[in-house]
């Protein structure tokens, strides 16, 4: 796949570099490629073609946004045309939401012409996404939104970096949900001071 990464912090960074080791073609979309962003020696250390937002998008099927959630709809309006590519949101408004929205994706969605939005690889930390694996057991991922299009990539993507699942938490009316859920990871690993190297997995009987 073609996927450009917005946001080359921790989470975006992490992405960046499962995505290329998967066999995918990786680029970053930044503000302004004249001006030093985070992310930079990322992207030169693993030779990262980087351009401004609009022609990242342009030249790629799936974006991924991994900014902090509550400039969520200042980054949409920055995208141009979406309309058939998808985007995977990663992002989380559990601590500050964008202006005037109860989540990212409803965010992305009210300020682009995208419709295949997916909120994904948002409920545990970059260490596990670079490394999903605890001896034996891989982690599993959660996705949600309507677009059945965005989930079938999202949870491919999740697989192709080593997340044993991709579990489907619901429509865009569960956003918020999957939000929470990833609040449950932060509140362990950092309130609760469990530390970040620990993760869910699904169980069945």
């Amino acid at each position: 796949m073609n996927i450009t990464i917005i946001g080359s912090g921790n989470v975006g960074g992490a992405l960046a570099v499962g995505f290329r080791k998967a066999g995918h073609s990786v680029i970053l979309g930044v503000k302004d490629p004249a001006v030093p962003f985070k992310g930079k020696d990322l992207a030169l250390e693993y030779n990262f073609p980087f351009y401004a937002i609009p022609e990242a998008v342009l030249k790629s099927d799936v974006i991924v946004i991994a900014a902090p959630a509550h400039v969520a709809h200042e980054i949409a309006q920055t995208l141009g045309d979406v309309q058939g590519k998808v985007i995977i949101d990663t992002m989380n408004g559990v601590m500050r939401k964008p202006a005037h929205y109860n989540n990212s994706s409803e965010a992305i969605l009210d300020n682009c012409n995208a419709t295949d939005v997916v909120k994904c690889f948002n409920t545990t930390g970059a260490e596990n996404m670079m490394n999903p694996r605890y001896g034996d057991i891989a982690l599993d991922m959660y996705v949600a939104g309507d677009s059945a299009k965005g989930k079938q990539i999202a949870m491919q993507l999740a697989k192709d970096i080593g997340f044993a699942e991709c579990y489907d938490f619901g429509g865009n009316d569960r956003f918020t949900a999957i939000e929470q859920f990833a609040f449950a990871w932060i509140n362990l690993a950092m309130m609760q001071k469990m530390g970040r190297n620990i993760g869910f997995k699904l169980l069945k009987r």
